[in-house]
C-alpha cells in the first residue's frame, strides 16, 4: 500500500497540540483552560440549542472566555484570537511568553570571539 500523502502525513492534530502546549506552559494557565474552554463551548451550544435560556449560554461563554484571558494574563502572552487579529493588522503581539521562549544558539563566530 502507498504511504499517506499530504495532510495525512503531516499530522495536523499533533502539530496543533504541540503548538497549544507551547503557548500554554504555565500550570495555572493550563489548569484554568481546562475549565474555561468547556465552559465557553457549553455556552455556545446553549445559545444555539436552547435559545430560551440565552442568558445562561451568554454567561457561560463570557465566564469561560474570561477564565482563559486570566490564564494568558498570568502566562504573559496574548490570547490566540487576539494574536491572530493583531498579526493581520500588523500590530505587535506576544505569541509565546518571553520567559518560556527557547534561546537561539549563538552563531559560531560570536562563540569564537567570546573565548
Amino acid at each position: 500500500m502507498n504511504e499517506p500523502q499530504g495532510i495525512l502525513q503531516r499530522r495536523p492534530l499533533r502539530r496543533a497540540l504541540v503548538n497549544w502546549l507551547e503557548r500554554h506552559q504555565h500550570p495555572f494557565n493550563r489548569g484554568i483552560h481546562l475549565l474555561g474552554i468547556p465552559l465557553a463551548l457549553a455556552g455556545v451550544v446553549t445559545l444555539f440549542v436552547w435559545w430560551d435560556a440565552w442568558y445562561w449560554g451568554l454567561s457561560a461563554f463570557v465566564v469561560g472566555y474570561l477564565l482563559q484571558w486570566a490564564g494568558h494574563l498570568v502566562e504573559g502572552n496574548d490570547l490566540g484570537e487576539w494574536a491572530g487579529v493583531k498579526r493581520l493588522l500588523g500590530l505587535p503581539y506576544v505569541s509565546i511568553s518571553p520567559r518560556y521562549q527557547k534561546l537561539a544558539p549563538a552563531p559560531a563566530a560570536a562563540r569564537d570571539s567570546l573565548s
